[in-house]
């Protein structure tokens, strides 16, 4: 983490505890500081725009980062980006997409389930592959990995479908993350 990551982080972690909201990700890379929050149940644009508000203003007041750069509040978002060991356990249990380095042995691409995440590496469970089952990979072997949304069909009109809307056996979408 550099100098610049760590002065911001230590400056908005009390702002965003003050609104609620948890620290998923915080980068500085081309001129864009970009600040990803969430929280139990997700965050709404209201949340999204107070965070803007006071951390432009303490980022204003310290000026912890040199030169010119963009703010940028967001949440993590339906297909969430996996990055640290944190957001890996948090997202264990959920379909995940993994594109490791070239050196590492095996399919570059991967799809599964994450079964495990642990400080050194995950292992997710693959079916639609050339090699299917569990795979163990180091965080070092993972060149970007996120969350994927399952969208679930809705049933058709007359077909019995409302029935089983109604008892709650069909979903518009599931959100896996």
């Amino acid at each position: 983490m550099s100098v610049v990551v760590e002065r911001v982080h230590e400056l908005i972690t009390p702002i965003l505890a003050d609104l609620g909201l948890d620290l998923y990700d915080l980068d500085h890379a081309g001129g864009v500081l970009r600040v990803v929050v969430d929280r139990p149940g997700g965050v709404d644009m209201t949340a999204i725009a107070d965070a803007t508000r006071l951390i432009s203003r303490e980022l204003d007041h310290t000026d912890p980062i040199p030169g010119r750069y963009q703010l940028e509040v967001t949440s993590p978002g339906l297909e969430r980006t996996l990055r640290t060991p944190a957001h890996f356990r948090g997202a264990v249990g959920s379909v995940i997409k993994v594109r490791t380095h070239g050196h590492v042995e095996g399919e570059r691409r991967a799809e599964g389930t994450l079964s495990a995440a642990d400080d050194d590496g995950i292992t997710i469970i693959t079916v639609d592959s050339s090699e299917p089952g569990p795979r163990r990979l180091a965080y070092a072997d993972i060149e970007r990995a996120r969350t994927v949304f399952l969208w679930e069909s809705t049933p058709k009109p007359g077909k019995g479908g409302a029935k089983k809307a109604a008892a709650g056996a069909s979903t518009h979408g599931k959100a896996v993350s």
